[in-house]
């Protein structure tokens, strides 16, 4: 029966199915008729009905009828027809034509993922194959048809953020996520990925500004609405190729080599972990290719929920 169904799903289409990357350029839902010689799969049952899953959640049901053996008088080598209905994930990207945004979306699509970017600027400037992949929205999260956007959605990743007055940065670390969060609720989304902001150790009255108020407000407004499939990413800071005008800025020339004798030097550094702001010096940048791959482990790993680390988040992209 898997033989078979293994056939069918790898024989000649129409409109062909690419198994190296699924479901990167089907839609969401839609069938395919492929044609056998009954021949090739007689020998293994006289019908079937099966339904094929993969790892990505996604599935493929195949129905087919055919002949029951080569000693069958119905055994002949005309075409079948074998009907497979494909379903795919589809994700939302907030912030997707940032800096982090861009790395989430290209870590989804690489899982075979469908992918949607909501942002103010809409479709970036990068001249690679990827981008064609993405379906860019312009838009503003306060007043974006969130119905529209979230129709056929399975999870929301959420870069939102930035910096500013304590009022603006209340308003887009905090305001803009809670909004999203709660259109997703409303909407029926299963999953809610932020990526959010490590604390550096700071003093509580210093994480009473604007952006780390805000950042919190985002992640408590999660944890209440997604507590057992909402994942919270509290990188420091991010180093990666970030595109500035349409100028790649090289942070990875400092951030790479910093984290690496961060690493090497963890057993001289510790005792100086716990003393207030310490983590301003000590804690280690992550890669945002990094932070992506973490996202992306919560999209598809359903015990991935809670609170994540610099160090989690390093893990978190190795599995």
């Amino acid at each position: 029966m898997a033989t078979a169904v293994a056939m069918a799903a790898m024989a000649t289409t129409a409109s062909p199915i690419p198994l190296a990357s699924p479901f990167a350029s089907l839609p969401a839902a839609a069938s395919y008729a492929v044609s056998l010689p009954r021949s090739a799969i007689s020998i293994f049952a006289p019908s079937c009905t099966s339904e094929v899953r993969r790892a990505t959640t996604s599935w493929r049901q195949v129905n087919c009828t055919y002949s029951s053996g080569p000693g069958s008088p119905e055994f002949a080598a005309s075409p079948i027809d074998v009907f497979a209905e494909v379903k795919s994930r589809k994700i939302l990207v907030l912030g997707g034509s940032g800096f982090v945004g861009t790395a989430v979306c290209k870590a989804a699509l690489a899982q075979g993922i469908s992918v949607v970017s909501l942002s103010r600027s809409g479709r970036p400037s990068y001249l690679e194959p990827w981008v064609d992949q993405v379906t860019w929205v312009s838009g503003d999260v306060f007043i974006t048809d969130w119905d529209s956007l979230l129709d056929g959605v399975q999870a929301v990743v959420s870069t939102l953020g930035g910096f500013g007055t304590n009022e603006q940065m209340e308003k887009v670390n905090a305001d803009a996520n809670i909004i999203a969060v709660n259109a997703a609720k409303a909407a029926g989304v299963p999953k809610f990925v932020y990526v959010s902001v490590h604390d550096y150790n700071l003093p509580e009255f210093a994480l009473n500004n604007g952006y780390f108020k805000g950042k919190r407000k985002a992640e408590a407004e999660i944890l209440a609405a997604y507590p057992n499939s909402g994942t919270i990413l509290r990188p420091g800071a991010i180093y990666g190729k970030r595109r500035v005008n349409g100028v790649d800025i090289p942070l990875d020339i400092v951030g790479e080599p910093l984290e690496k004798v961060l690493a090497a030097t963890t057993s001289f550094t510790r005792m100086f972990q716990k003393l207030p702001a310490s983590d301003l010096l000590l804690c280690p940048p992550v890669s945002v290719d990094d932070v992506a791959l973490a996202a992306v482990k919560a999209l598809n790993d359903d015990s991935t929920f809670g609170i994540f680390t610099v160090e989690q988040i390093k893990e978190m992209a190795k599995a």
